[in-house]
């Protein structure tokens, strides 16, 4: 039994998440709903835009392929802005000049302040696409009477 074992550091904790926004350690789903909450709410954003896991007094980095975040409601009732509720249950204004579609057609926006992308649920896309316009050859994002122009 030579088996090599790996030794986990804060700056390599086998932690990945998936363009899918999966979590997985060495590879392995991470399957527990408790755990990816705890993980989910516990990503951070570090200012040099490097992906910190925080629970309690426990860090590590982490590997984030794609999107950080998921988008799980998008709320229309603010009026003239738009919010988004995130995966880590944060809500933040919807940037509408930072929407774009992925290589599957799927929504992606920048939060953290640009500093990280957020993939929209389909649940979510579905609510943000009931609020497109045609525009121009392209398309802008509407609540309430105001207009913002998208990248789509």
């Amino acid at each position: 039994m030579n088996e090599q074992r790996r030794l986990h550091t804060r700056e390599d904790s086998g932690i990945r998440l998936d363009r899918r926004l999966r979590w997985t350690h060495d590879d392995e789903p991470v399957e527990h709903p408790r755990v990816i909450e705890a993980f989910n709410q516990g990503l951070r954003v570090t200012a040099d835009g490097r992906f910190k896991l925080e629970i309690g007094e426990d860090w590590c980095f982490v590997t984030v392929e794609d999107a950080a975040f998921a988008v799980v409601a998008v709320d229309l009732s603010a009026g003239s802005r738009v919010s988004i509720r995130l995966s880590d249950r944060t809500a933040e204004w919807l940037d509408a000049t930072s929407l774009a579609a992925d290589g599957e057609g799927i929504l992606t926006a920048g939060v953290k302040g640009g500093r990280a992308r957020a993939r929209f649920s389909r649940d979510a896309q579905f609510t943000r696409g009931t609020m497109l316009e045609p525009a121009g050859g392209g398309f802008v994002l509407r609540a309430g009477e105001q207009r913002w122009p998208t990248s789509l």
